[in-house]
C-alpha cells in the first residue's frame, strides 16, 4: 500500500496542522510515513501546501508528481493543482470556497462544505477536520478513529476542549463521504 496525498490552501486554513495530523496518525496506526510542507511563514493567506506519503513498505521519496488523492481548501489550489491528480485518484475539495468544480477527469470527487460544516458546529478552525474525515473514509488509509486518537495526543491538554468540535467536523466529512460511496 502507498498513499500519496497533496494537500493545498490558504496560509491559515491549517493545512499543515492536517497534514501533521494525518502524518501521527499514520504512524500511529504501523504505517511509514513522510510529510513535506512548503509554506511561506512571514506571509499569513500565502500559499501552503503538503506532501504527505504513507505506505506500508519503504517511502523512498517524499513527493509526488501524480498524488493519487488531494485535499484542496480554496479556489486558487483547485485550479492550480487539481489537474495533477492522477487517473482514478480521490479529490476533496471544500466546496464553501471552490464554486467551480475542478476537472479531474478518472478522479473521484468529493465536495465537503467545510466553511458551512464548521459553522454548524460553532467553531471555525475545524474546516480542515471535515476534509480529513471526508478524506480518510474515502481513502480507507486511516479511520476517523485513529485521526481523533492521534489529535487528542498531538494537542495540548488545554485544548482538549476543543476535542467535540473537531471530531464532530471528522464524522460529517465521513458521512459525506459515505453517501458518495
Amino acid at each position: 500500500m502507498r498513499e500519496e496525498l497533496f494537500m493545498a490552501g490558504l496560509g491559515g486554513q491549517g493545512v499543515n496542522l492536517a497534514g501533521q495530523l494525518i502524518a501521527r496518525a499514520a504512524m500511529d496506526a504501523g504505517l511509514n510515513v513522510s510529510w513535506f510542507p512548503i509554506y511561506s511563514p512571514e506571509v499569513r493567506g500565502g500559499s501552503s501546501t503538503c506532501t504527505i506519503v504513507i505506505a506500508d513498505g519503504r517511502v523512498g521519496s517524499p513527493t509526488s508528481e501524480r498524488p493519487n488523492s488531494m485535499v484542496l481548501m480554496d479556489s486558487t489550489s483547485a485550479e492550480r493543482f487539481a489537474g495533477e491528480i492522477a487517473d482514478g485518484g480521490l479529490l476533496v475539495i471544500n466546496s464553501s470556497l471552490i464554486r467551480e468544480v475542478p476537472r479531474c477527469e478518472g478522479c473521484r470527487l468529493i465536495e465537503v462544505p467545510a466553511n458551512e460544516i464548521a459553522a454548524e458546529i460553532g467553531n471555525e478552525r475545524t474546516v480542515n477536520m471535515s476534509l480529513i474525515g471526508a478524506w480518510a473514509t474515502g481513502t480507507g488509509v486511516l479511520t476517523v478513529e485513529d485521526v481523533a486518537r492521534s489529535l487528542r495526543a498531538m494537542l495540548p491538554e488545554r485544548h482538549h476542549v476543543h476535542m467535540p468540535a473537531n471530531e464532530a467536523a471528522l464524522q460529517r466529512g465521513a458521512e459525506i463521504a459515505r453517501s458518495l460511496a
